[in-house]
């Protein structure tokens, strides 16, 4: 006999593709008013599963039951018929239509044959009320910030009366401030008897939110728990195996320094930002969203202008805004963005690893293929990129091998000075520490390491000094002997140059003169 709370099952869903089973014998099922959270890591199916509950693939085996009933959806009309609606990481919205047309895309209220905007863009505004946000039904899509397009995202799955909502990564870019206003939407969703299925990576996220996990792990789920579970436990089934250490960092010593930056400057973007970065240390950068360590790491490696300043790479001045420079002397930077910025999507995995070294592998006109392949097949097996083989496009890996496609083109490279600007985010507990003892043995060969990343545990445990940026200057430098939560948040908030909410003195860039063994470069 069937729950009647229960609005979706899964039995034994299988799924391949040519030279990768994909999902085999998944179970999963969702009630009214719960969020059920799909846990694995990179790879290990959940895509390809919502996949199918969206309509954009079909199992080769198993069945789907909607209201106790077996269905088959083949498309999307399939699962809006049936209350399904999907919220990828990827936002679904066309950027030159306002809000209430992307809400209402293909669907729109009519009155005599016309669009009835009037009506429209009033339903609009009962959504947009429901779920929280102050936005005018007439705003253009494009001039929205993230946090703003994934609350549109969800009114117009409320549009379509869903029962089911899936929301795949929703907090991946979303400030802690953005995480609590979505988390409260999400619990009025499961009090309205809506169930919410809720794919995340950051595992403080699950007891905070989440009513049951299932877990899958290589495309089979293997456990069911209650969202109160440690978060070791969960790990440990997400991966297989124990990681003893979350953050595993070596500290080899610093040497010599091979980045300089000194009084850069991009008026009204960033200000006197001066900085060292030492052979075999890792320096993290910290701040708040918008506090402009983006912009300043993209200017470094050229890829941005900037109007005052210097550069240096071992000594050497950088050409500024000049990427082919910036790679000549050893700098590579893996953006945030590594869909949009560090990959060509529609590539394999063989020609993105060679993207850096192309122009260096080429004689006379001619691309020396065999070193290519051969070099490319060595640094996907050292950095266990799970594919079908190179020739696989780049699009159809997991978020946590992209990354590693993305770092490996720079270590083909040889690169000196690594530039890692939110390099685990949308990455699995797994893949993280994976990229961590990468780090470790980029450091332990002698390069630099400047990390960007929102994620503060990360930085505190994988840096050797914390520069914290706020209003586009640098706040202050920590050790990582004093880099504390506390401290970080205390300069991140401040005002550069004045004081912060303490009465402490804060400066506006690293101080020119070593005060100390740490400041000079030893101890780190």
């Amino acid at each position: 006999m069937s729950n009647p709370d229960e609005l979706l099952r899964i039995e034994g869903i299988r799924k391949t593709f040519p030279g990768v089973v994909a999902l085999d014998g998944v179970d999963f099922d969702l009630r009214r008013g719960e969020v059920h959270v799909l846990l694995g890591e990179n790879g290990a199916g959940k895509s390809t599963l919502i996949k199918m509950l969206s309509g954009a693939y079909t199992p080769d085996a198993g069945r789907i039951l909607a209201g106790g009933e077996e269905v088959r959806i083949q498309g999307a009309q399939d699962a809006e018929r049936l209350g399904i609606a999907t919220i990828y990481q990827e936002f679904n919205l066309v950027p030159d239509l306002t809000v209430a047309e992307n809400i209402f895309l293909g669907r729109q209220p009519r009155r005599f044959g016309m669009i009835d905007r009037r009506r429209m863009e009033a339903e609009a505004a009962v959504l947009l009320e429901r779920v929280g946000v102050q936005v005018s039904p007439r705003a253009r899509v494009r001039e929205l910030g993230i946090a703003r397009l994934q609350m549109v995202e969800i009114a117009k799955a409320l549009s379509l009366d869903a029962r089911v909502l899936i929301m795949d990564e929703p907090t991946a870019v979303l400030t802690s401030e953005e995480v609590d206003k979505l988390f409260a939407i999400v619990r009025r969703l499961r009090e309205d008897g809506v169930g919410v299925v809720f794919i995340t990576h950051h595992l403080e996220e699950i007891a905070a939110l989440g009513d049951r996990v299932t877990v899958i792990r290589d495309g089979r789920s293997v456990g069911q728990v209650p969202a109160s579970t440690a978060e070791d436990e969960l790990v440990r089934l997400m991966v297989g195996r124990s990681i003893e250490q979350q953050y595993p960092r070596e500290r080899p010593g610093a040497g010599e320094a091979l980045l300089t930056v000194e009084g850069l400057t991009r008026d009204g973007v960033f200000h006197d930002v001066s900085f060292e970065v030492h052979a075999g240390e890792v320096v993290g950068v910290a701040g708040l969203v918008g506090a402009g360590r983006t912009e300043v790491v993209r200017a470094v490696f050229g890829a941005d202008p900037y109007d005052r300043g210097a550069v240096r790479v071992g000594g050497a001045a950088l050409r500024r805004h000049d990427v082919n420079a910036a790679m000549a002397a050893g700098i590579g930077l893996v953006p945030e963005d590594r869909k949009g910025q560090g990959l060509v999507l529609d590539a394999s995995v063989e020609e993105n690893l060679g993207l850096v070294t192309l122009r260096s592998a080429t004689r006379a006109g001619l691309v020396d293929l065999k070193g290519q392949h051969e070099a490319a097949d060595r640094i996907a097996r050292q950095l266990g990129v799970r594919m079908a083989g190179l020739g696989q496009h780049v699009r159809t890996l997991s978020g946590g091998n992209q990354q590693k496609v993305v770092i490996g083109k720079w270590l083909l490279a040889k690169t000196r000075v690594l530039i890692l600007d939110e390099p685990t985010r949308g990455i699995d507990v797994g893949a993280k520490v994976e990229i961590y003892q990468l780090i470790n043995e980029l450091t332990a060969a002698g390069a630099a390491v400047l990390m960007i990343s929102s994620d503060l545990p990360e930085v505190l445990g994988m840096s050797d000094r914390v520069l914290v940026m706020a209003q586009g200057r640098i706040a202050g430098e920590l050790p990582a002997g004093e880099a504390t939560q506390d401290a970080v948040m205390a300069l991140a908030v401040s005002t550069p140059g004045g004081e912060d909410a303490a009465g402490t003195r804060t400066s506006s860039s690293t101080p020119t003169t070593p005060t100390n063994e740490v400041e000079a470069g030893r101890g780190r």
